[in-house]
This record gives C-alpha cells, sequence and structure tokens, in this order.
C-alpha cells in the first residue's frame, strides 16, 4: 500500500517499465481497458494483468467494470504525495509512452464507453 509515510512502496511499484507505462498511458487517457493497455504496450494479456494487479494492491489504481470490460483509472484515494510524484513524472515524460500512444491510435474496434468527468 503506498501511504505518505511510506514512498519507497511508491517506487517500488514504478520500478517496472511495463507498470510505469501502464500508470502514465491512463493518466494520459484517463481510463484504460486491459484490451487497450495490451495492445498499446504489445504485451500479453497475463502479464499486464499481473502487474495491474499490483498497482491495485499498491492502492495507485482503481478499476470499474462496464458490460464485459473492466476499466482501470487512477485511484481517488490516491494520496497527495503519489499523485504529485505521477503528475510530475507524467508532465517530465511524455516522450517515455509515445510509442504506445502511437500503437494505440492504430487499434480498431476500441471499446466504447462514457469519458469520466474530472
Amino acid at each position: 500500500m503506498v501511504t505518505e509515510k511510506s514512498p519507497l512502496a511508491l517506487f517500488k511499484a514504478l520500478a517496472d517499465d511495463t507498470r510505469l507505462q501502464l500508470v502514465l498511458l491512463i493518466m494520459a487517457e484517463q481510463e484504460m481497458c486491459v484490451c487497450e493497455m495490451t495492445h498499446a504496450l504489445n504485451q500479453s494479456q497475463p502479464k499486464i494483468s499481473r502487474h495491474l494487479a499490483l498497482l491495485r494492491q499498491h492502492e495507485l489504481l482503481s478499476d470499474r467494470r462496464e458490460g464485459q470490460w473492466v476499466y482501470y483509472r487512477l485511484s481517488p484515494s490516491l494520496k497527495a504525495g503519489a499523485l504529485a510524484v505521477l503528475q510530475d513524472t507524467f508532465r517530465h515524460y511524455q516522450h517515455h509512452i509515445r510509442p504506445a500512444r502511437d500503437r494505440l491510435t492504430t487499434m480498431g474496434h476500441r471499446p466504447e464507453r462514457r469519458r469520466l468527468c474530472c
């Protein structure tokens, strides 16, 4: 669990490139389903799901079900310190997720969803 008193948990959760890219992609898209993430990162569904489970366990992400789809987004209970680190990383490292975002634009039949309001 990521807490204000335990920044090490946050950095350990983000220390894997796949997990870091997942978080940054989700921030860019507001929310994503697993099929979008597997396409964007060109990774298998079991690998993506394993990383998502760890990010949920550390309370960085939350999920919601809409029909057959499960969507992931940043956890609304994310602590201010963790959110600040993520926002700063997102601002300065867009180039890190650019190839994945480009691949996402080529994905046909993306699931329809209601966009979240901030």
